[in-house]
């Protein structure tokens, strides 16, 4: 029987990525000689999409981009991908959103400076117009790097016509009740997980706390993200930690978004929250063994691949 391919309607960023490797962070005042530079398409949403997409989705992707020639940068990754740009909307004399992201060399760590600019000014209205698109999808997922509004009118979409909502509260910062209140799945790092709940998570039990909390807010399902310890999950179907896969990082910049698009690829295609967690860490894994975001996402045979070989006898 063939696998259910999954639809998925994206509302949320795209950005250029400027991404300069280090062979340490600068400090104060300090200048420091950078190894290479690089610019490639980025952004929470763009992201997150390109991961669901060559994780076997359906993906419709709403977003914003400026009149600068950053913006060809998206326009020729969706055109590489495969990805309509029906609802790939543009602001007049606008800015396409970017993202200045130190590497360190050594540890794979990053430090990253975000602006949104024509991201955030996608309207209610440019929403309304995927409105078709969300009708006939499995999924809607969004996170924070777009403006309240068109958020908010996502997410209503999505629960109007039964859909599963799924938010990466990323970057973090204030959500409305109404979001939250229709959200079936929200998928924080365990610092976002700190900044909704000031719960700092340290183990399995902690991790817990925060994410009771986060239901107590009005969420259905949560999963908090925990870097190569894998994800701490609290759902209808599972409790529980599920593990991260072992391997050699060399830039963990979009991590959190390749599992975000690889979970909601997972669950579109009916999958319960242990296996989508399991595939979705699975795609992450393999992401961070590469320099970069979108570009480096991996595609559906590699995750097979990688889940196949760490089965359990």
């Amino acid at each position: 029987m063939a696998q259910k391919k999954g639809k998925i309607v994206v509302m949320g960023s795209f950005i250029t990525d400027i991404a300069v490797m280090t062979p340490h962070f600068p400090a104060d005042g300090e200048t420091v000689l950078g190894n290479s530079i690089k610019f490639g398409p980025g952004g929470k949403g763009s992201n997150q999409a390109t991961a669901a997409k060559r994780a076997g989705a359906e993906v419709i992707m709403i977003t914003k981009l400026g009149e600068d020639f950053m913006s060809r940068i998206a326009v020729s990754h969706y055109e590489k991908e495969g990805m309509s740009q029906k609802y790939v909307y543009t602001q007049k004399n606008g800015q396409t959103g970017s993202a200045i992201i130190e590497i360190n060399a050594e540890t794979a760590e990053n430090r990253i400076i975000v602006l949104t600019a024509a991201n955030r000014s996608i309207t209610r209205e440019e929403v309304d117009r995927a409105e078709e698109e969300i009708k006939t999808c499995d999924v809607v997922l969004t996170q924070l790097e777009t403006s309240d509004e068109p958020l908010e009118e996502a997410v209503l979409l999505a629960k109007k016509y039964g859909k599963i909502n799924v938010l990466n509260p990323a970057p973090a910062g204030d959500v409305s009740e109404t979001v939250l209140k229709n959200t079936d799945y929200i998928i924080p790092n365990e610092t976002e997980a700190e900044y909704y709940t000031g719960v700092h998570i340290t183990d399995e039990s902690s991790a817990e706390l925060a994410a009771d909390k986060l239901l107590a807010m009005g969420v259905k399902n949560v999963i908090i993200t925990l870097g190569k310890a894998g994800v701490y999950a609290k759902t209808a179907d599972y409790r529980g930690m599920i593990p991260g896969f072992r391997v050699k990082a060399v830039d963990t910049t979009g991590a959190g978004d390749a599992f975000c698009g690889g979970f909601s690829a997972a669950i579109a295609e009916g999958k319960g929250t242990e296996e989508a967690a399991r595939f979705a860490c699975a795609l992450a894994a393999i992401s961070v063994t590469r320099h970069g975001t979108s570009p480096v996402m991996p595609y559906r045979n590699e995750i097979e691949e990688l889940l196949a070989k760490n089965t359990d006898e």
